[in-house]
């Protein structure tokens, strides 16, 4: 049964807007890694949705925005590569490598965890909440920046129940980010 992981950039204060973390080349590298180590990524429609419109036309043609810096192609061409497996109820198609996961949250995604591979990553907000809450990720990746932001959104906020972790890595960051991998010390059976 192949691992399902999430992982996700947060502030010292528990914001993780994508928007408040500090990029470095380092951390591109990391997250980079991470998914080409991945058999599939696994999004909701709304990450599916940013990390289309920020990293595909990128790995399409080459041509960056102002705002991105050389550093940062490889990652846009490790996911543009990867496949991509998107739950969503309100699209109707998807392309981009991807193919749409519709039905029974906890049936589907089993589904997928039990074909063979290295794993599948996950990342965001509401998607990895549904996920924690039927206790079906394997690993957890908090990637914390060394900034107070003052503002949300935070992870995990109306959890019905506590999750109990075991740290299991450690990577600090040349930023100051630290890496921090854990497992479910043991996993209750969901509701």
């Amino acid at each position: 049964m192949r691992p399902l992981r999430y992982s996700i950039n947060i502030t010292l204060d528990g914001c993780c807007d994508h928007q408040a973390v500090i990029p470095s080349e380092e951390l591109h590298h990391h997250a980079a890694a991470g998914i080409a180590r991945a058999d599939a990524l696994l999004f909701g429609r709304e990450i599916y949705e940013m990390m289309e419109a920020a990293w595909r036309p990128v790995a399409e043609t080459g041509i960056r925005p102002d705002w991105m810096p050389d550093w940062m192609e490889p990652f846009a061409r490790t996911i543009h590569a990867a496949r991509k497996y998107v739950v969503s109820s309100t699209l109707e198609r998807v392309d981009w490598n991807a193919e749409l996961v519709r039905g029974d949250l906890r049936e589907a995604v089993q589904k997928l965890k039990q074909e063979p591979g290295n794993g599948l990553v996950t990342g965001g907000v509401t998607l990895p909440f549904a996920l924690a809450e039927l206790g079906l990720i394997d690993e957890y990746e908090f990637i914390v920046h060394p900034r107070l932001v003052g503002h949300g959104p935070s992870l995990f906020a109306g959890l019905s129940r506590h999750l109990d972790l075991k740290l299991v890595g450690r990577l600090e960051l040349g930023s100051g980010a630290v890496a921090l991998r854990y497992r479910p010390e043991h996993q209750e059976s969901p509701g």
